[in-house]
């Protein structure tokens, strides 16, 4: 791993990874290349694509938000760890709870965990069964998602998770999915504070949806998946 470039692509973000973290972005890079050889955990597997694709895209949610020290965090839909096991390497203070229905994934995410000295709850679950649960709905002070649903979709994935005075920042391509959204936002609690756009090292466009939970979530959601899928609020 290119060090510098790390360094430099973080700087982007207005933030300064410590040698520490620069060893375990280093370690996440060589587990997630030999996982890959017998889990498709991703198709991107180069140096440079890991670099851009994988690490200063997560890293990009600190473009938008600033978690206060210790917040409580949730990667809804982790797959292998992203965004949420850069923003820890980055926060290790931060509490992460890394979430997905995949369970070989995730053996992945403990893997990285343990072997980096991080700490950080990894929870094999879909999103709308954990938000019906006392403890977890409405608990988190940060729910983040990338690339797992239509904004529409995904909010309602997610806010049920956001305690009211949270946020919820959704990581998403270069089109903008904020007037589909909108109904389902406002019906989960939620107001959109701010739309941050932003490219990558490559020149890919990004945005990254910030959602205020300004409400509680009517307790009929979210709705079951079907529901979620087939009739999206």
């Amino acid at each position: 791993m290119n060090r510098e470039k790390i360094k430099a692509y973080a700087a982007e973000y207005g933030l300064e990874p410590s040698n520490m973290a620069l060893e375990r972005f280093e370690l996440l890079e060589q587990r997630l290349i030999r996982w890959n050889e017998h889990i498709n955990l991703t198709a991107i597997t180069d140096e440079d694509g890991i670099a851009v694709k994988h690490i200063a895209d997560s890293l990009s949610v600190f473009k938008a938000v600033d978690p206060p020290q210790g917040a409580r965090v949730i990667d809804v839909g982790c797959g292998a760890g992203f965004p949420g096991l850069p923003m820890l390497i980055m926060r290790p203070d931060l509490d992460m709870t890394f979430l997905d229905s995949v369970g070989k994934k995730l053996g992945f995410t403990k893997e990285v965990l343990r072997l980096a000295g991080l700490t950080g709850e990894v929870v094999s679950e879909r999103a709308e069964t954990l938000a019906h649960i006392s403890g977890c709905r409405e608990s988190f002070d940060l729910a983040v998602s990338r690339a797992v649903a239509p904004l529409n979709i995904l909010a309602e994935y997610c806010l049920g998770l956001v305690k009211v005075g949270g946020l919820f920042a959704a990581l998403k391509g270069a089109e903008d999915e904020t007037a589909l959204a909108s109904h389902a936002i406002e019906e989960m609690g939620g107001r959109i504070r701010e739309t941050v756009y932003l490219k990558l090292p490559n020149g890919d466009e990004r945005n990254i949806v910030v959602v205020e939970k300004i409400s509680q979530t009517p307790p009929k959601y979210p709705r079951k998946t079907k529901k979620i899928t087939t009739r999206p609020l």
